[in-house]
């Protein structure tokens, strides 16, 4: 038996969502004919209160769609410094944008309106256009940290007086909004564009979407043609999406129970050093300086539990909807037997 806490991005279609994606119709969407995506674009859009919407194939993608949308070439783009958009998406913002970035270091891979008010570049030739602020919800880097409505207030009322768009990278924006029983309307009034994942902890095999206003859509439309990411009969994977939007938004609170019983259980054992407080699915777990956790992660592997070492200090785990209660008790009773 191999339990994979790895990541989210692990899941794969339950015979379910297989039986409602072999029976989706679909059509061309590049020539805006595929039904199943034309409803996922309209539902999304409508969840959080936006004019319209944007399927992709990859959340990457979608964010700089996103941010080339949002900037001209020579701009600045302000984001905490481990965000996914600076340090996972391959440069994508120099190479598609052609803008550069100025990272913050935030607390738990979150940033404040203080901070970012200190980085908005003044009018002066000398210095690039602040053009946009992208934040992240939750943080990945952050340990599954999620941001709260008085920070992003302030952070939004900055950007509406500085003239400067306000990206949300919500790839696990579902969880943030479960595990603080949040609008996705708030979202919708905050944000100039949001990104969201399927295929993540709701379990879909592919797919992102991207939401903003009509006239934001249909620029970042032509652009993800031009990035390859126009698809033909896509309705197939839409409609993955649209049955996790029916079936997996509500059970990650169980996702995040099971993270907070690994998290109970981490801070007993002699060879951890602590733990990011756990919000939702992730847990950080810092393993103190006598130990390995490249070691730590290959005796896990051994009795076939798979977790990532992401740093010379630091493991990551992540619950989804293929962890039951009786693996996460077995994983507990795995992390207590190891001697490393």
């Amino acid at each position: 038996m191999i339990i994979d806490l790895r990541s989210d991005t692990f899941t794969r279609p339950t015979p379910e969502m297989l039986k409602f994606i072999y029976e989706a119709p679909v059509g061309d969407d590049v020539f805006g004919e595929d039904p199943s995506v034309n409803e996922l674009e309209k539902r999304v859009a409508s969840y959080f209160g936006k004019e319209a919407a944007l399927f992709c194939p990859s959340g990457t993608m979608a964010n700089q769609i996103a941010i080339k949308c949002h900037t001209q070439p020579g701009e600045e783009i302000i984001c905490e410094e481990n965000s996914h958009v600076y340090i996972y998406e391959g440069g994508g913002i120099a190479f598609n944008s052609g803008c550069q970035v100025k990272p913050i270091k935030g607390k738990n891979g979150l940033i404040t309106a203080k901070q970012i008010s200190t980085c908005i570049n003044p009018d002066d030739i000398h210095k690039p256009r602040t053009a946009l602020v992208s934040l992240e919800n939750t943080s990945n880097r952050g340990g599954g940290t999620c941001y709260d409505h008085a920070e992003i207030d302030l952070i939004s009322d900055l950007c509406k007086q500085s003239d400067i768009a306000l990206h949300i990278d919500g790839a696990r924006l579902w969880n943030a909004m479960i595990a603080k029983n949040e609008s996705p309307i708030y979202y919708g009034e905050k944000f100039d564009s949001i990104s969201v994942c399927f295929s993540k902890g709701l379990g879909a095999p592919v797919g992102s979407v991207l939401v903003g206003s009509a006239s934001f859509i249909k620029k970042a439309r032509r652009i993800r043609k031009v990035l390859g990411g126009g698809m033909r009969q896509a309705g197939y994977l839409a409609s993955a999406c649209l049955f996790a939007l029916d079936h997996n938004i509500e059970r990650l609170a169980i996702d995040h129970t099971h993270a907070k019983l690994l998290e109970t259980a981490l801070l007993e054992l002699d060879y951890v050093e602590s733990v990011v407080p756990v919000e939702t699915n992730l847990i950080f777990v810092e393993i103190k300086k006598d130990f390995s956790p490249q070691h730590i992660a290959q005796l896990l592997k051994n009795e076939g539990v798979l977790v990532m070492a992401i740093s010379p200090t630091q493991i990551r785990m992540v619950t989804h909807l293929h962890i039951e209660n009786v693996d996460i008790h077995h994983v507990i009773s795995v992390l207590n037997s190891i001697k490393p």
